[in-house]
């Protein structure tokens, strides 16, 4: 695995060494998934923290000609630094998460056929028609607002609301041909399944800004 990642978190423990005043963990669910944060304070108004939260839940989606079942797979190590530019639990956070989020997807024939790119074929001809949708970047910045701290003393509440700049989504399609398909109808097959990806870019587009909502409970000590 890619050590660069781990850069940005390895960083933060390090300026944590000699200056922690005081530590805490959450326990958080959202858009990033279900999972946790470890925080320390850096200094009176600010803090830094590292977590890792994740899912998976079905979600289909269609283009003009195929629907496809789809399962989300969220995956997300984050590196963050907590401001407060007032005494308070309102605060500013910034960083950066390592963005591991897939969206698997499997086409489906409508009526017993597939249509792509204008051309139709009976589910006999495809074997099958799967790919994979991941963020244009692994390394997403992340800038939000948020209120309570995890390296708060006592048990607390917090909350982020930010944006996670994951880049445009990038589709991989691939078809498998059917036995009794020609050669010429497979290498058609395959020139209208990489047509048809290119619609799954264009239906994803806008997802290059993910929302991020997480609400949780910290433990100070």
């Amino acid at each position: 695995m890619n050590a660069r990642p781990f850069l940005f978190p390895a960083f933060l423990a390090l300026l944590a060494a000699g200056s922690a005043q005081a530590a805490g963990v959450g326990i958080r669910a959202g858009t990033t998934g279900v999972g946790a944060d470890f925080g320390w304070s850096l200094a009176p108004t600010l803090s830094a923290r590292v977590g890792y939260s994740a899912l998976n839940w079905n979600r289909d989606i269609s283009t003009d000609n195929v629907h496809y079942d789809g399962k989300v797979k969220l995956s997300n190590l984050s590196g963050l630094l907590d401001f407060s530019p007032a005494p308070g639990p309102f605060r500013i956070t910034g960083g950066v998460i390592y963005d591991r989020n897939r969206y698997n997807v499997n086409g489906q024939p409508t009526g017993g056929t597939f249509t792509l790119n204008g051309n139709t074929y009976s589910a006999s001809d495809v074997g099958s028609l799967s790919g994979q949708v991941k963020p244009g970047r692994d390394l997403a910045p992340y800038l939000g607002i948020g209120w309570g701290n995890v390296a708060g003393a006592g048990v607390n509440f917090y909350a982020d609301l930010g944006v996670m700049f994951q880049g445009r989504p990038k589709s991989s399609l691939s078809a498998t041909c059917g036995a009794s398909l020609s050669a010429s109808a497979c290498a058609q097959l395959q020139s209208d399944t990489a047509a048809e990806q290119g619609r799954l870019d264009d239906k994803l587009r806008h997802f290059q800004y993910y929302p991020v909502l997480n609400v949780g409970v910290t433990i100070g000590f």
